[in-house]
């Protein structure tokens, strides 16, 4: 009879009790939890605060100490090093859950780190173009100055999918690069992350890493561990998967939402992904190439702080958007992997995650 009470007085906590050893289904299931009631966490440096009513609900748990928990303890999903002012989204008694077309999806507030919606978001899976962004990522933080030049190679030129001037393979309403043509750095991150062109991004892929594609590609690994990221493996800077190897090639709507909101402190980046359209030439002016953001919700949504956008046959169709709110105090990400109606539901994403969370 005491074993019973003891497990009718525990049951409530075991799913912030397990950590690491569950399945699939019970990470989501957690995650959710934490998502969609009123346990909201404030992430500040290794530890959160419980917010609200998960005060009160913890109030008596044996681990608590002055209100704050170990975080790789207690929290699904641990957000090293998180920048956050004290102030995080509390979801408000009177929203409704979310339900969407994507494979799998995630919206992150940036500053705490506090998952918004989350619907199957540490499944492995390709992100195509979405790599991009952290492609981009390490070229502002190994390149100093992004005036530099560079020389356009016969390797990046000959890639399938989107390249400068080309949309898709086999159809360019635009002039291409060419092999030997000398580009600056920020025109390559623009055509990356603007116009998703793989031969920009497997240039700066090279480039910043002396010369060595593959050394690049170590870097990003290196870059993702160093983020506390469990979901990801990237195989080539531009996305694009190598051939018999597509399983290793993977990351998640959660790690790429954290590597987005990281990415936040360099304003190059987003003011490039919030530009609609530009062009650029070569350092001699000889050739001219024009831009185009691939991103079909750029000035329809007021919000927007910008996006990315990713496809493959095996990825299927993605986004990745940052958005704030009408006051421009908090900022979010939301990622949609493998999603046909990309562009509704992520509109319908944004705008639910601001009405149903209130920051105090």
């Amino acid at each position: 009879m005491l074993n019973l009470i003891v497990l009718f007085f525990l049951l409530p906590f075991m799913p912030v009790w397990i950590y690491g050893s569950v399945t699939e289904e019970m990470e989501k299931s957690k995650a959710m939890e934490v998502a969609c009631h009123d346990r909201v966490w404030s992430v500040c440096g290794d530890k959160i605060v419980a917010q609200n009513n998960s005060e009160e609900r913890f109030s008596n748990h044996p681990a608590r100490k002055n209100n704050v928990f170990s975080l790789n303890d207690y929290v699904l999903f641990p957000v090293d090093k998180a920048l956050a002012s004290g102030v995080a989204p509390v979801r408000k008694n009177t929203a409704n859950d979310m339900t969407l077309w994507a494979g799998t999806s995630v919206a992150i507030d940036v500053e705490s780190g506090t998952i918004l919606h989350y619907d199957n978001g540490r499944k492995r899976t390709q992100i195509a173009s979405l790599t991009k962004i952290m492609t981009a990522l390490l070229v502002v933080e190994n390149i100093k100055d992004l005036n530099e030049e560079v020389v356009i190679t016969r390797e990046a030129v000959n890639l399938p999918g989107t390249v400068v001037g080309c949309p898709r393979s086999g159809f360019c309403a635009a002039n291409r690069m060419y092999v030997g043509e000398k580009v600056k750095v920020i025109d390559l991150m623009k055509a990356a992350l603007m116009n998703s062109a793989n031969d920009a991004a497997t240039v700066l892929g090279i480039y910043t890493a002396g010369g060595d594609e593959k050394k690049f590609v170590s870097l990003m690994n290196k870059k993702a561990e160093s983020l506390g990221l469990k979901d990801t493996h990237f195989c080539t800077p531009s996305g694009l998967e190598i051939d018999g190897q597509e399983d290793t090639c993977y990351s998640s709507a959660y790690d790429i939402a954290r590597i987005a909101a990281y990415s936040m402190r360099y304003d190059i980046i987003w003011k490039i992904m919030r530009t609609s359209e530009d062009k650029f030439y070569s350092t001699d002016g000889k050739y001219m190439h024009e831009l185009k953001n691939t991103d079909l919700l750029l000035g329809t949504l007021g919000n927007s702080l910008g996006g990315k956008t990713g496809f493959t046959p095996m990825a299927g169709k993605s986004l990745l958007m940052g958005a704030t709110d009408t006051s421009q105090s908090h900022k979010i990400i939301a990622v949609l992997l493998n999603d046909e109606d990309r562009w509704g539901d992520m509109k319908m994403l944004i705008d639910w995650a601001f009405r149903s969370y209130e920051w105090e």
